[in-house]
């Protein structure tokens, strides 16, 4: 109840952005986690032509943040949202009725595509109509994200017992629903122009040093969030034997999530920097894997699944707060792009770095990728506070100064 009253604090255009984002991790968890499966057992392809699809999306997304990001800013974030959910629909409705390696690959091209368009255009959107509560906006955006990622397999786990186009249909309906809703009750705001081409903007945005650093500072925390479908899950089974088990480390995260993530957001914002918390995130987020290199057993995995959780509530809405004091305001959809872009890839190679660590580990170093994650960790807190101490960071906004609720900031 305490997450709805808070909603009400902010424009309706923000609360129907956070609802927006539990339906698009829903409709995004219900359907991907399953599509290995469904193409290699339902539609018999080989492992290597999966790898294409799969690759394709995730390229699809990863390498075109930048498009979306000045897409937002040149032709306005609501246009951009609106055409990524709408492009999504289509991609999903594709696997749906497509049984062909074109269509796979097109519905792959598409939803990857829809990702990239409107994952910066909303985190944009938000930061500007957020005014100076962009920490709570984006601690709200957290909470409906986690929920939205358990409330995902779930369903498309009892869709699968239909059959996966029924998972596929659903998803695709969910987008559809988002996309008209976004396009009658998001307004639309003037786009002031940025004074330069595109290609200007991106040298500008890669010109600034004290971002790009901070960009690659954060692979800590993308490499680590990415553990919760990859090392944690897996630990889990090891531990329990049981397949199921994944499910609890997704339980224990949304209901730390929904019982305390405004709470440390608004007790943290009073007191102190940005930096100061980020790196303290950070931190935590190391050390919640140093639990399972050393302890056998369930408990060290939930134990370290929850502090991981908790790090993640402490550090990300203030570096999503922060990413747009690094540059000017006509500016801020192309920074959180070139972000999603310099700390996905730098994220790829770091989950690259965790698979190996574990299959190394099998031989007989069953530690080594609960360490290999924590040492990652460790190095993005220390970055963050080697920004933080030669001020490289945006200046933390003054906590006396809450802006009224219902507050607009023009984009």
């Amino acid at each position: 109840m305490k997450t709805w009253r808070e909603m009400k604090r902010f424009p309706l255009a923000v609360r129907l952005l956070l609802v927006n984002q539990l339906g698009v991790n829903t409709g995004f968890y219900l359907l991907i986690p399953y599509l290995a499966t469904h193409l290699t057992e339902n539609l018999g392809l080989s492992a290597a032509v999966v790898g294409i699809v799969l690759g394709v999306r995730n390229l699809s997304q990863q390498g075109l943040f930048i498009i979306g990001g000045s897409a937002s800013d040149r032709l306005g974030a609501r246009g951009v949202i609106i055409a990524g959910c709408a492009l999504r629909t289509l991609g999903f409705a594709l696997f749906a009725l497509g049984d062909g390696l074109a269509v796979l690959l097109a519905a792959s091209v598409l939803s990857g595509v829809a990702g990239a368009l409107f994952n910066p255009a909303v985190r944009a959107y938000l930061a500007q109509e957020a005014g100076e509560n962009k920490a709570e906006a984006f601690a709200l955006f957290n909470v409906f994200a986690t929920t939205g990622a358990l409330i995902g397999p779930l369903l498309g786990s009892a869709l699968l017992l239909v059959d996966f186009r029924a998972s596929a249909l659903t998803a695709a309906a969910i987008f559809a629903v988002l996309t008209v809703a976004q396009a009658l009750v998001l307004p639309a705001r003037k786009v002031e122009p940025s004074g330069s081409g595109v290609l200007g903007d991106w040298r500008e945005v890669l010109g600034n040093r004290a971002f790009l650093a901070f960009a690659l500072a954060m692979v800590g925390m993308f490499t680590l969030e990415n553990q919760l479908y990859l090392l944690l899950p897996d630990g889990a089974r090891e531990a329990t034997g049981w397949g199921g088990a994944a499910g609890i480390v997704f339980l224990v995260g949304t209901v730390a999530n929904l019982s305390l993530q405004l709470r440390i957001t608004r007790s943290l914002k009073a007191r102190g920097s940005r930096g100061r918390w980020i790196t303290l995130g950070l931190t935590v987020m190391g050390l919640a894997f140093l639990p399972s290199a050393f302890l056998p057993g369930v408990v060290p995995v939930l134990a370290g699944a929850l502090l991981l959780y908790i790090g993640v509530m402490v550090a990300q809405p203030f570096v999503m707060e922060l990413i747009p004091g690094f540059g000017r305001p006509e500016l801020t959809g192309t920074y959180f792009g070139i972000f999603y872009v310099v700390s996905g890839v730098a994220a790829a190679l770091g989950n690259t770095a965790v698979g190996w660590a574990m299959d190394t580990g099998e031989q007989g170093a069953a530690w080594l990728p609960w360490v290999c994650c924590a040492l990652f960790g460790l190095a993005s807190a220390l970055g963050v506070a080697w920004l933080h101490r030669l001020g490289a960071l945006p200046a933390s906004p003054a906590p006396d100064a809450p802006a009224p609720a219902g507050q607009r900031s023009r984009a």
